[in-house]
């Protein structure tokens, strides 16, 4: 009797040939690469200085140290390298050869569990290549114009047979890190983005001005999207503003309905998500949408990571009219015989945004030119398509009076992480006490007088009650602190080339 051969021993087979076909140094290559490399890489560490470190070594060390300590805890069933393990690829792979060569340490046990699902998502992928459509090559451009055609004609969804996945947990938890490295073993021929939540939706709503009148612009949007990615990694997702609220059900309907396979990182669990939003009600049939079609997750830890970086002085100044420290700071950055002038930076949809001053990268601003002005997140990512280095005068302590520059303050601080941009700042308090006064509802409920001489009543007016801001408060104390250690200053170098 013939053996045979089951589907999925085909898709992988087929998948293997064609990455062999169209790239000289394979998908698998590369893994066998870096088992060759690492050795290399650690003697070139203990022998020259760090300024003098290969750039793509320094970057990957500095990239996946962000998740990890010596104190962490030895992940399960880790495993020995054998030759099977060799031609064998994916994100836990990888994380586990990392860690059998030095490269990292040993691993979280949460993140291992987090990198299990992820492992698993990326072999049913590669098992559904074809299902999916996810190579961008496999399809000829003739037969994708007979299955649009057809699709207008008798509509009908398109679900992937694979279900996505949702990663939700609290901040320093190594979420961002797991994504990228499950994102950087996918190959290079797939139809995949990796985005940040916020950036994505600036695209979705710059695509939908640009199909204004259409009677259902969103239904093209999620076509264009779907063509250019069958697989969206969207990073820190995370809902606060209504128009996205009222769109997200329609938007990613039409997205499943296109194949569109979502992996996406959180701190909030899908229940909890635009939790307290205005028009919730309508909110609630994409949490369901979400969960049917994903697989969530938690990645649970009691340790921050990103606050076990060392710290670097001379940075984060604190205290009042403190001006001039922070003016003297920022000459020597952009250098003693260079002037800074007034710029203007072009940001989304013909909006302009001014630069107090700016030089050589580096861009000058009061706390409130960019957080008491009606800013948003377009703009400043267009500000830090300019420039690499923020140097902001007079961050106040946050509450009641000015929440929404805190909200302001909190899409600044995520921007600039995701572009890994440098702060330098003069602000009333530490990052912990910026935001102190700043609590959920559950929290406010379970707070105390402080002494007897002052009513209940008292104390909880001093305090701002927001669910939102709430809980994007560990996740932005936590960011600053880490964009003020050596080991994020240096990435930031290195990202930038300085």
């Amino acid at each position: 009797m013939r053996p045979i051969l089951r589907t999925s021993s085909l898709s992988r087979i087929r998948w293997a040939l064609r990455n062999q076909e169209r790239n000289s140094s394979t998908f698998y290559s590369k893994s066998r690469k870096l088992l060759v490399g690492v050795n290399q890489n650690q003697a070139l560490v203990k022998n020259t200085n760090t300024n003098n470190i290969n750039n793509s070594t320094l970057y990957s060390r500095l990239n996946f140290s962000r998740g990890l300590s010596a104190e962490a805890i030895e992940a399960p069933d880790a495993v020995r390298l054998t030759v099977s393990d060799v031609n064998r690829t994916g994100p836990l792979v990888e994380y586990e050869r990392r860690i059998n060569d030095g490269e990292l340490m040993t691993g979280d046990i949460c993140q291992h569990s987090a990198l299990r699902e992820l492992q698993r998502l990326y072999d049913e992928l590669v098992e559904s290549v074809d299902t999916c459509h996810l190579d961008r090559y496999n399809t000829s451009d003739k037969s994708s114009r007979s299955r649009w055609f057809w699709s207008r004609l008798m509509p009908q969804p398109s679900y992937s047979p694979v279900k996505g996945l949702y990663l939700y947990g609290g901040v320093g938890t190594g979420k961002t890190m797991l994504m990228d490295l499950f994102f950087d073993q996918l190959p290079s021929t797939w139809k995949k983005q990796r985005i940040h939540f916020h950036d994505f939706m600036l695209t979705v709503h710059s695509r939908l001005q640009k199909h204004k009148g259409l009677s259902d612009p969103l239904e093209v949007v999620a076509q264009e999207i779907a063509h250019d990615a069958i697989l969206l990694c969207l990073d820190e997702f995370m809902v606060t503003d209504v128009a996205d609220a009222l769109i997200l059900n329609r938007l990613f309907g039409h997205l499943y309905s296109n194949g569109v396979i979502l992996v996406a990182t959180s701190n909030r669990n899908p229940d909890k998500l635009y939790e307290g939003g205005l028009q919730r009600d309508l909110f609630l049939p994409f949490i369901s949408l979400l969960k049917e079609r994903n697989v969530v997750h938690e990645i649970g830890s009691a340790v921050d990571y990103r606050k076990l970086t060392s710290a670097e002085q001379g940075f984060y100044f604190i205290g009042k009219d403190i001006s001039t420290i922070l003016k003297q700071k920022f000459q020597q950055l952009i250098g003693d015989n260079v002037v800074a002038r007034p710029q203007v930076v072009e940001v989304v949809m013909g909006r302009k945004l001014e630069v107090p001053l700016g030089a050589n990268g580096c861009a000058y601003f009061p706390f409130e030119e960019l957080c008491d002005r009606p800013l948003g997140a377009a703009d400043y990512f267009g500000l830090f398509k300019k420039f690499h280095t923020l140097a902001l005068e007079g961050i106040p302590v946050f509450g009641l009076h000015n929440r929404t520059a805190a909200y302001r303050f909190v899409t600044l601080v995520d921007v600039m992480y995701e572009n890994r941009a440098r702060l330098l700042c003069t602000a009333e308090a530490s990052p912990e006490e910026l935001l102190e006064k700043i609590v959920t509802i559950s929290e406010a409920k379970s707070i105390a007088p402080r002494t007897s001489s002052r009513s209940k009543k008292n104390d909880i007016s001093e305090l701002c009650v927001d669910n939102e801001l709430g809980f994007a408060k560990d996740r932005t104390i936590s960011r600053l602190t880490e964009m003020n250690s050596k080991e994020y200053l240096e990435q930031h170098a290195i990202t930038h080339n300085l």
